[in-house]
């Protein structure tokens, strides 16, 4: 999934989406866009949950699932059925009205005409892009799914088919080879599952309808620059509901910033051409500041007693001063270069293990901005390498809670002053902050872990 906006939708959606799955996987949308095709089609709704059948609404193109008619859960004005379906009534005069816009990028009026005629409104994304899972996954169920023996078996085979392309992106680019194949193969699955949603209706429908649409009306734009310059073809751009497509999973601005034709034949395809996929990847993650023979980060053992409100992405320090406050990896090995920086992720709290992020995982987070996206990633590349898995073990013994418990935890937590936000079951940042801060003033490990224990502590029992 590529270059992400500050917000719900990079290639507007992994899988929409810490120490809960919920805070690393409610995504800002650039990812989100990606997330809605790669990840979660690939696991059908363990990320989602299971949503309610829908009410009658308005049917969706191709005989999909019908939009449920109903109000969008964000509470946003443009969320509203009302509004949805008086922004459905001007589908056509909206997408007449962005012909300016696309002559100022110089496509030609005929292929306006021939790429928007018969475009309707894809309503069916209003539900998907207001989505709240009641239900989220754990970080090591996340990782067992994407990080399993045949994807591995799958991504070597891949590997040495496309040695050659690979061989001279990473000359070129100095990007790991493992990394691309990594991201290549938890976007799709190595191509079997890139989503089938027309690109162009996705994003017409989402620059005309609902709560994003300045950000869709520039993709939207972007995709018909792509099909007039003739990179792609329509059939070629298919994938999520937010408009990200291909096997690495480009939202159109992406694709304009980053995409390169790797064979020199005049296009750049990055749906069914290796070379180009393979290059354009990693052209995405060299602009975006790779650092060329580093690795991502390291698994760490934490020490007992250890002060967790340090386990914080703007607290980087070198390797060798974390070093010093007892931070080593399992075996004992030592660490390439102890005056690298580095941040303390930590998310399963004091109950599992720790891992040291060099600068390349936080190149991978702008490719999707969720921690547990990057840290499969970066696993994922150095298990197709030949490495082992993670040492320590996670805590399995917990359950994740639910939305109707998180959005509870965020209540109570504002209830003692420790919460400034608007509680909405979505954890970030500032909710895993305010637990610490919750988890230091009664004496326990501050890992802001949202766990049934720390809710029940919340709760006074």
């Amino acid at each position: 999934m590529m270059q992400s906006m500050a917000g719900l939708a990079k290639r507007a959606a992994s899988v929409t989406g810490g120490a809960v799955i919920a805070a690393a996987l409610l995504l800002p949308v650039h990812a989100y866009a990606q997330s809605q095709n790669g990840l979660s089609n690939l696991f059908g709704g363990i990320f989602s949950g299971t949503n309610p059948a829908p009410s009658q609404g308005a049917p969706s193109p191709g005989g999909a699932q019908p939009w449920s008619g109903e109000d969008g859960a964000s509470g946003h004005p443009l969320m509203t059925a009302a509004a949805i379906r008086e922004a459905a009534g001007n589908f056509d005069n909206c997408v007449a009205g962005m012909w300016p816009d696309a002559a100022r990028r110089g496509i030609t009026q005929d292929n306006f005409q021939r790429f928007t005629a018969g475009l309707s409104p894809d309503l069916r994304i209003m539900d998907l892009m207001d989505s709240q899972p009641e239900f989220t996954k754990s970080i090591w169920d996340y990782l067992d799914i994407l990080v399993n023996d045949n994807r591995l078996a799958k991504g070597r085979e891949v590997l040495a088919k496309y040695k050659a392309q690979f061989d001279a992106t990473e000359k070129a680019t100095g990007v790991d080879r493992y990394i691309i194949a990594s991201i290549w193969g938890i976007e799709s699955n190595y191509s079997t599952q890139m989503g089938d949603r027309s690109v162009l209706q996705s994003t017409a429908t989402l620059a005309c309808i609902g709560r994003r649409q300045a950000y869709f009306k520039d993709e939207f734009l972007s995709a018909l620059e792509i099909l007039n310059r003739g990179d792609l073809r329509p059939e070629q751009m298919r994938g999520s509901w937010a408009g990200a497509f291909g096997p690495t999973q480009f939202m159109p601005t992406a694709f304009k910033r980053f995409a390169v034709d790797g064979d020199g034949d005049g296009r750049r395809d990055v749906v069914d051409n290796p070379t180009d996929l393979i290059a354009s990847t990693a052209n995405n993650l060299k602009k975006d500041g790779w650092q060329s023979g580093q690795t991502w980060g390291f698994e760490v053992v934490v020490p007992q007693g250890f002060n967790y409100m340090l386990a914080d992405r703007a607290k980087a320090q070198t390797i060798a001063q974390w070093e010093k406050l007892g931070l080593k990896r399992p075996a004992g090995q030592p660490f390439p270069n102890p005056a690298e920086k580095a941040y303390l992720l930590a998310p399963a709290g004091a109950q599992g293990p720790g891992f040291l992020m060099l600068q390349n995982y936080r190149v991978i987070m702008k490719y999707n901005p969720a921690e547990a996206y990057a840290l499969a990633i970066g696993h994922f590349a150095d298990r197709l390498r030949g490495g082992q898995p993670f040492v320590q073990p996670w805590p399995r013994q917990e359950r994740e809670l639910s939305r109707t418990e998180r959005l509870e935890l965020q209540q109570l937590l504002a209830q003692r002053g420790f919460y400034k936000g608007t509680p909405d079951g979505q954890f970030g940042g500032q909710t895993r902050e305010a637990l610490r801060n919750f988890q230091a003033s009664i004496g326990v490990p501050a890992d802001g872990f949202a766990s049934s224990d720390a809710l029940d502590r919340l709760r006074g029992r």
